[in-house]
């Protein structure tokens, strides 16, 4: 039987983020979706204006009921975007139903970027998420994120010592692995992903060649591919430069084919590079 996974993301009508990224990305590489929309939006945020958003929390419980009544087993469990501080509660309450012993829970905490919250966010929320990632098995947060869960200030040149400290002082809150994206390497055109393994008490530094573009939703897909090569049994620091490579190569084509960024990258062209199906 084929993995199945939980992805509890929004879903957005113009933009290559959320579900909209997670689904041909998991399906591809041969893993069942199962979808629990958070939100539904006409568009992804950044770069959209008069956007329609329809926060889906009063669905959720029905949801999970009907979910709980037909007693999935879940390889793995994968939110993304919350939209409400009950999401948060609901998501902890899922995670506590549906994770087995083997049931690997990644949490991608959406929360802001650049330095700044996201405006759905607000700091109930974050000290909530602050909260979830203890359930998380793997949590794969941004600069941004890595210092909101840390209730530090923002800074884009933190010694690497200080990161290491940060993935650390998280990961012993719970989650297993703890990996921060887009960590910039000031004095080269190369950004980094650092993370921590709690178990064996180790870091891997994966290097990514700095590409001049900023393309909505390819956290989502870099977490997603992840996901996906972590189910597929791949050691972490081989599904990480998966991951990496290909949103490399996704972002790589895009910027070729002149893809405005609001868009997120031109998905379809390269999902072939991660077809498991035959």
């Amino acid at each position: 039987m084929l993995p199945k996974v939980a992805a509890i993301h929004d879903l957005c009508g113009f933009g290559h983020s959320s579900l909209a990224a997670v689904l041909p990305i998991l399906s591809i590489m041969g893993i069942q979706v199962c979808s629990m929309p958070t939100a539904v939006l006409s568009t992804q945020t950044d770069g959209y204006d008069h956007y329609s958003f329809v926060d889906l929390t009063s669905s959720l419980p029905a949801f999970i009921n009907h979910w709980q009544r037909l007693a999935p087993r879940f390889d793995g469990i994968y939110s993304g975007f919350l939209s409400s501080e009950t999401q948060i509660d609901l998501v902890e309450g899922f995670i506590d139903e549906f994770k087995k012993e083997n049931t690997l829970v990644l949490i991608d905490p959406v929360l802001g970027d650049n330095g700044y919250l996201y405006e759905t966010m607000n700091q109930t929320m974050v000290q909530k998420m602050r909260q979830l990632i203890q359930k998380a098995d793997i949590i794969t947060p941004n600069l941004t994120e890595l210092c909101l869960l840390m209730a530090t200030p923002f800074a884009s040149d933190l010694s690497d010592e200080t990161i290491k400290k940060y993935l650390r002082h998280l990961a012993l809150t719970g989650p297993e692995v703890v990996l921060v994206t887009s960590v910039p390497m000031i004095e080269t055109s190369a950004d980094r992903i650092i993370a921590y393994e709690r178990r064996e008490n180790r870091y891997t530094e994966i290097l990514c060649h700095h590409l001049p573009a900023s393309y909505c939703g390819t956290g989502d897909i870099f977490a997603s591919v992840l996901l996906g090569g972590l189910l597929q049994a791949l050691p972490l620091a081989t599904a990480i430069q998966q991951a990496a490579d290909f949103v490399h190569d996704a972002i790589a084509f895009s910027l070729e084919n002149h893809i405005p960024a609001r868009e997120g990258v031109q998905l379809e062209a390269v999902l072939s590079k991660l077809c498991t199906i035959h």
